[in-house]
């Protein structure tokens, strides 16, 4: 007789590597974490194999769990698709979006608000994040929808907007230039980095936060510049000769490949949006 793997130890399964302990997993999942582990131990029973070693204080994947998470992503990904599907018109669960921080203003008022009127019986689940965490999420399929940022090379973007410098002229003509920024991953950071050591501009680090707001603040406050686009601060730009050119930056719409209706119109909703911004 073949083996069946209940999607719900695979889910278990998957949950541990994403949240990167039995803890953080068990609260995803909605189990005790005493009840995660007699799942894993089941799953390891029904695979006969050691799925997980413990190195210290985390779990690591052992070769066969490396080799059943793949297959698991993709049964639970065609098993989440099947059931959408044969629940037409009904969706099986939140619209996921994830966005940047600097739209967040923008779309959680605006876009969100728009959709909420339109689909009232669709639940949504918003999650504000850098542009890598995000692909991240949507790769995981854990989000259905993410806007974000890219190269301005990138053939899927929407918009193509310039990046400028922010703040108080004054403080870029420093000699030594005060940089407030966002911590890494972050595109800005890196574009206002390069260009500086290009034109052989000294900078230091001034704030770094991982906080959009308390970077708004720092800039208007005086303690450093940054570089974003007019989504930031309109009204703060640096004067273009105080600080060398910056590069463009894209502006994408990714979504996840099986959508139902509402999120594909959330998608088509948040196309339009960008393109006006």
């Amino acid at each position: 007789m073949p083996v069946n793997l209940p999607t719900t130890l695979l889910r278990s399964f998957v949950a541990i590597v994403d949240a990167g302990s039995m803890l953080n997993a068990a609260e995803q999942v909605f189990v005790t974490q005493s009840a995660l582990s007699l799942q894993i131990k089941r799953l390891e029973e029904l695979v006969q194999q050691t799925l997980f070693t413990r190195e210290g204080r985390r779990l690591a994947l052992t070769a066969p769990g490396e080799v059943l998470l793949d297959y698991a992503r993709r049964v639970l990904n065609l098993h989440d698709e099947a059931l959408a599907a044969v629940r037409t018109g009904h969706h099986a669960g939140p619209v996921r979006v994830g966005m940047v921080q600097d739209f967040a203003d923008t779309l959680l008022s605006g876009l969100l608000a728009n959709f909420a009127e339109l689909h009232p019986e669709s639940q949504i689940y918003a999650r504000v994040a850098g542009t890598a965490e995000l692909v991240t999420l949507l790769e995981r399929g854990q989000l259905d929808i993410i806007l974000g940022y890219s190269s301005s090379e990138d053939p899927t973007a929407i918009r193509v907007m310039p990046m400028a410098w922010y703040g108080d002229t004054g403080v870029a003509e420093a000699g030594v230039v005060p940089l407030a920024v966002l911590e890494k991953p972050c595109r800005f950071r890196e574009a206002a980095i390069a260009a500086l050591d290009a034109a052989g501009r000294p900078w230091r680090l001034a704030v770094e936060t991982p906080n959009l707001s308390t970077l708004r603040a720092a800039v208007e406050a005086g303690l450093g510049v940054t570089c974003r686009t007019n989504l930031f601060l309109r009204d703060r730009q640096v004067c273009p000769e105080a600080l060398p050119k910056l590069p463009n930056v894209a502006c994408i719409v990714s979504r996840s490949g099986q959508l139902d209706a509402a999120t594909s119109r959330l998608s088509e909703l948040a196309t339009e949006v960008i393109r006006a911004l």
